[in-house]
């Protein structure tokens, strides 16, 4: 019992426990490989954040060693995130009026939230929720921050900074700037040029990432030419570990950020889900979602309590970590260690980090967030699904970060509603030769039978289609004609009936009564029949009322078994 625990829930004693010397020069490689990445993307994120620079580092170090302790995914990379830093910046910053330390605090107190949300939701199995952001919302969604990421990072890029205000107001302010000849050239080209050496190393599939090679050449030509005064650099960083950073709270801010971080939560275990479970099919393993859901809440209560903000799973470090040949958590601890390492003994290094080259950093992550192809794919394929995701973008961009994921809940649920409340029905018929009944409106050619009518509603039967059903049913009945006596319904897609949609049926089954037409069901499941008969039904839709099939159903109205179907082959089409 003690061990099957273990393993569930603190799995990384369980790997320490059955650790293989052969993993340990892979592990340590792909830390050193991944700790190049991890702190100039930890310093940019926090500055998307609105957060001091160093907020990052502690962002990175104490969520890698809580995930290697708790997390289920041995390759999972921790750490700030380009999805969440604008929307912590959106919670906090009106929140701090400009004091720092009161932004850490409340990026801390966020991020506690988050994590015990999404550790009480893993405690409660309920890693599904992910569900509530279907991909066209998500899609949308996400294009949105990473514009909004790559519009916050021009300023820093081209060497100026404006007041943040609304996306459009960004934007003018930028273009005013930029016409008022602000533009820094020293730092222009230091971006720019970050910019094509990590995008030109992506291309070329170089093994040295592109990040460190851009961020250590920019240090260094910076120190060399002297010119950390001309042009805005990161600064040093403070020497020291992650500490405490929660003072000033109260518990008006704990009111004030329940909705976001129910937001974040959701958003960080998405990406974190999706992630996970890509890279354990591909390595052959199994990551259960409420497992990944606790050990994210844990790390980010972690993180929380040590001066960090809110985290989840990251897209763009986790492959570097397995291409460098990551074989355990242990690569997140070493990465860890080697920035407090960095924290301790060389934390003045950043004095010479251009801002522009973080921003060119951050500028590319932000990018992979932008799905063009996409949302082009969702316009060819449904043009419903594609609507959606421009609405999701827009709602992001119009109302607000914060406010987007709710527009984009609301939006996945109306989906949902919208889908289940008109479903696909159809009329079926007998085609000569071939097996089955097929839908007559993909099948001209095929034929009522004589005195039945067959239909087929593709969805549950509940409040909102109840009454949709009932009408189509009658429509088709209607037109038909007055020599219809039996009515088939081909029941195997209705999979639940609420008290509602049973008004609705009772009332098709009287008006085809008073007619003399009998309702048949046909492949109804169980579920759907007990829910009839825990509705007290059993009397007035008795045994006689069901067939196995709908075949069956046809030989028993008509008294007679086909006679067309002598040596044909099974038709595959409904």
């Amino acid at each position: 019992m003690a061990v099957g625990w273990v393993k569930r829930w603190v799995p990384g004693v369980d790997t320490a426990l059955n650790y293989r010397r052969a993993w340990l020069f892979p592990d340590l490689r792909a830390g050193l490989v991944l700790t190049a990445l991890l702190i100039p993307v930890g310093i940019g994120y926090a500055e998307v954040a609105g957060l001091p620079p160093e907020t990052g580092l502690y962002a990175t170090i104490v969520p890698l060693a809580a995930y290697a302790v708790f997390g289920p995914s041995r390759v999972l990379v921790l750490g700030p995130d380009s999805a969440l830093a604008p929307i912590i910046a959106a919670v906090i910053l009106p929140l701090a009026l400009g004091d720092d330390e009161r932004a850490v605090a409340l990026a801390g107190l966020l991020a506690i939230m988050v994590g015990l949300i999404l550790l009480l939701g893993g405690l409660l199995r309920l890693g599904f929720v992910t569900d509530l952001l279907s991909k066209p919302i998500r899609v949308g969604y996400l294009n949105a921050l990473g514009l909004l990421v790559i519009v916050s990072q021009l300023p820093a890029l081209l060497g100026f900074s404006i007041d943040s205000g609304s996306p459009f107001a960004d934007v003018s302010a930028i273009v005013t700037a930029i016409a008022g000849g602000e533009v820094n050239p020293s730092a222009l080209l230091f971006g720019l040029g970050s910019l094509l050496i990590i995008v030109g190393l992506s291309w070329g599939k170089s093994k040295i990432p592109g990040v460190l090679v851009a961020v250590v050449l920019a240090t260094v030509l910076t120190a060399v030419l002297g010119l950390q005064n001309t042009l805005p650099v990161v600064g040093a960083m403070p020497q020291g570990l992650p500490a405490p950073a929660l003072g000033g709270l109260v518990w008006a801010d704990v009111a004030a950020l329940a909705l976001p971080a129910l937001g974040v939560a959701l958003i960080a275990f998405a990406d974190t889900a999706v992630l996970s479970r890509t890279f354990a099919a591909r390595r052959g393993e199994n990551v259960d979602g409420s497992q990944e859901m606790a050990a994210i809440g844990l790390s980010n209560i972690a993180g929380g309590l040590f001066g960090g903000f809110a985290i989840s799973a990251s897209s763009s470090r986790t492959p570097v970590a397995e291409n460098a040949g990551s074989r355990t958590q242990l690569t997140g601890v070493v990465g860890a260690v080697l920035i407090v390492v960095f924290m301790l003994l060389a934390p003045g290094l950043t004095e010479f980090l251009p801002s522009a080259s973080i921003a060119a950093v951050v500028i590319v992550a932000a990018a992979g967030l932008i799905d063009a192809k996409g949302l082009i794919a969702l316009v060819r394929m449904n043009k419903v699904d594609a609507a959606l995701s421009i609405a999701s973008f827009l709602g992001v961009l119009v109302v607000g970060v914060i406010e987007g994921i709710g527009v984009a809940i609301v939006l996945s649920l109306g989906a949902f509603v919208s889908n289940a409340w008109r479903p696909y029905r159809a009329e079926l018929g007998r085609i000569h030769g071939l097996r089955g009944y097929h839908d007559l409106s993909r099948h001209p050619e095929g034929e009522r039978l004589p005195g039945i009518v067959i239909v087929r509603f593709d969805a549950p039967l509940f409040f909102a289609n109840g009454g949709i059903f009932d009408d189509y049913v009658r429509r088709v009945v209607t037109e038909a004609g007055s020599d219809v006596r039996t009515v088939i319904l081909a029941a195997e897609p209705i999979t639940d009936i609420d008290t509602t949609a049973v008004e609705e049926l009772l009332e098709l089954d009287a008006f085809l009564a008073s007619r003399g037409i009998t309702l048949i069901f046909a492949e109804m499941k169980g579920p759907a029949k007990d829910h009839l008969r825990d509705y007290g039904l059993s009397r007035r839709f008795p045994p006689e009322r069901f067939a196995g099939t709908v075949g069956e159903a046809v030989d028993e109205a008509t008294g007679t078994l086909r006679g067309d179907l002598e040596g044909t082959e099974w038709d595959s089409e409904p």
